[in-house]
């Protein structure tokens, strides 16, 4: 993603090169981790692209540049938060399994596509932080400013989303 460069305000050149700069290092990360979260391609693409052109938006007003990172990931989740409402509107809480592609499909064994869709049915908050401590490798505080929440209640969400995911796993067995 190459943002244009515009000569019309100070700072432009500067978001520019900030923004590409993290989109080159993270975005992969962070389509993988939407696309999880969403289960549609399409859908994690437009949250990622979302996210990342809030970020150049606001760059100009981030406070420190160093948690840009942070802002994208959290930016990230809230459209997966968004996207996932909308989508449970549309279904009226029909469960539709991940949009997979046909690489990824062969390439996945029968064990973790059972994960994936048993992930998918945990309430959003509890997949958040499943897929932010294990599939993200991220700390409690990191997982903890991404969701905007204490690191003690991450503690406890990712507590009961495990023991959920393990019921769940057990009735598909």
């Amino acid at each position: 993603m190459d943002l244009p460069v515009t000569r019309t305000g100070t700072g432009t050149g500067e978001a520019t090169a900030g923004v590409t700069r993290l989109y080159r290092g993270h975005s992969l990360g962070l389509m993988r981790l939407a696309l999880v979260m969403t289960g549609d391609r399409q859908t994690a693409e437009d949250v990622v692209q979302e996210a990342f052109l809030g970020l150049y938006r606001r760059w100009a007003h981030l406070r420190d540049r160093d948690k840009a990172l942070t802002y994208v990931r959290s930016a990230v989740l809230n459209g997966c938060r968004s996207a996932s409402r909308r989508q449970k509107w549309r279904l009226r809480g029909e469960h539709l399994p991940p949009v997979w592609s046909a690489e990824s499909e062969a390439m996945v064994g029968e064990d973790r596509r059972e994960v994936m869709a048993a992930l998918q049915r945990l309430p959003i908050r509890q997949r958040e932080a499943l897929v932010l401590r294990y599939f993200c490798e991220l700390s409690e505080e990191e997982i903890a400013e991404a969701m905007k929440v204490s690191r003690g209640t991450i503690k406890s969400t990712t507590s009961r989303a495990l023991a959920a995911l393990g019921r769940l796993l057990e009735e598909e067995r």
